[in-house]
């Protein structure tokens, strides 16, 4: 099922996807040239958006959780991506410790556990599954949305490794599990756990991959800078697959500080996109997204098409934009310029997220949504998803065939996804702590 874009595919996006393609050995030795000086993340998932005269990535996730929505026929690239994402990590691992979310209870989460597990299991790895869930103090087995079963062990840590302990449940017999590295598909949302803290194994992302310490503001800090390279690289304007953004922090949503801050900044970065609208005789009308600036699960957004919008807002806008996941408070927001998204299936509103494991795009998917709209977020409870349709893997052009035809647009969306993890990459080379 291929997605259908509502707007003619012409102009800048058509001139841009053109340019990619007819620079293709130009752009790989480049993106070669980049992975010699910056380490790929372990994995990750970018939101794009695509609105027939713009394609940009609006968030880069470092912790995915959506493996099991990729589609299963292409499994080899997930498997040979993991291999050469492990082999640089821990060249002799043998085993795998897979330390998820704590929230068991999400049935569709856990079936994205297991997926994860079986791509690093057909890589050669014996891997478990160790909760460090308050929840979770024996070996406890949980069933997935469609029936599938997913073992939980309880971490213990002696010294300074974790391990998975000795155990028996049932009729199962459970050995001590000391692996070489532990891989987290948990984004510290909640803050570092003192159980995670100084290990001597590798932590795989590591720990200021996570929320409790990174901000989306770095990232997009860093993809501006990529962005301006590559799009020199081209000799393409670079607003083209770059939004606009700023931030506003000290913000306090309940108590009402912070918000002439904020009005201020969505003034100004709106009229930046009026121009660049009026350049490109664009008839759309502008909009930001405000978000918290650590924030995941589609939690602490708002649309804004006007100062006005941010003033005032009702107690239930400000109840929702005070807090995210874990209960946070938002103290910090990213004022990011709106890319409408032009895509739909089934007449529903969509947009492509693409998966990627190392330097290597191994598939990606449509998040779906019934009930919003093109300038709305998409990440939020409705949503579903629906594969990506790949012909062949988007990393494989149709050079001769048209700009649009479909491994060609899955193609621009593995390039632009691969400029937001190079991104990632110099993110957390800046902000390790062992580089300041």
């Amino acid at each position: 099922m291929v997605p259908h874009l509502t707007t003619a595919l012409n102009g800048p996006l058509l001139s841009l996807e053109k340019n990619m393609l007819d620079a293709m050995p130009k752009i790989e030795h480049w993106f070669r040239t980049q992975w010699l000086e910056y380490a790929a993340p372990f994995y990750a998932s970018v939101d794009l958006r695509n609105s027939g005269f713009k394609l940009a990535p609006v968030d880069t996730n470092l912790f995915p959780g959506g493996f099991n929505n990729l589609n299963p026929d292409f499994m080899t690239l997930s498997v040979q991506a993991a291999m050469v994402a492990v082999e640089k990590i821990c060249p002799e691992a043998r085993r795998l410790l897979i330390i998820p979310e704590n929230h068991t209870r999400n049935t569709y989460y856990l079936r994205n556990v297991i997926e994860l597990a079986k791509i690093l299991r057909q890589a050669g790895l014996d891997v478990r599954i160790g909760s460090i869930s308050p929840e979770i103090t024996v070996p406890t087995t949980l069933e997935a949305h469609d029936g599938q079963k997913i073992l939980l062990e309880p971490v213990v840590r002696i010294g300074n490794r974790i391990k998975l302990p000795k155990a028996s449940t049932g009729d199962l017999s459970l050995e001590e599990f000391d692996s070489c590295a532990i891989l987290l598909n948990n984004d510290l949302s909640g803050g570092i756990p003192e159980i995670l803290k100084n290990l001597e194994q590798d932590l795989i992302p590591p720990l200021h991959a996570g929320w409790s310490t990174r901000r989306k503001s770095q990232h997009f800090t860093a993809y501006n800078r990529v962005a301006s390279e590559f799009s020199a690289l081209l000799g393409i304007d670079e607003w083209l697959l770059n939004p606009y953004f700023d931030t506003c922090g000290e913000i306090d949503f309940n108590a009402r500080t912070g918000e002439e801050c904020l009005a201020l900044k969505v003034e100004q970065l709106l009229a930046k996109i009026k121009t660049k609208y009026a350049q490109y005789g664009v008839e759309q009308e502008p909009f930001v997204i405000v978000k918290a600036d650590a924030g995941t699960y589609g939690m602490g957004i708002m649309t804004v098409k006007s100062p006005d919008d941010v003033r005032d807002l009702n107690r239930k806008t400000r109840n929702k934009m005070s807090v995210v996941k874990e209960g946070l408070q938002v103290t910090e927001v990213i004022i990011q310029e709106g890319v409408y998204t032009f895509e739909s299936i089934n007449d529903a509103v969509a947009e492509p997220v693409v998966y990627m494991m190392d330097h290597f795009v191994i598939g990606g998917f449509y998040r779906v949504h019934t009930a919003r709209g093109v300038d709305e977020n998409l990440n939020a409870p409705g949503s579903s998803f629906v594969p990506l349709a790949f012909e062949k893997p988007c990393s494989l052009p149709d050079c001769t065939g048209a700009p649009d035809a479909t491994p060609n647009r899955f193609y621009a969306y593995g390039v632009v996804a691969r400029l937001a993890l190079l991104a990632a990459a110099i993110e957390l080379q800046e902000q390790d702590p062992l580089n300041a």
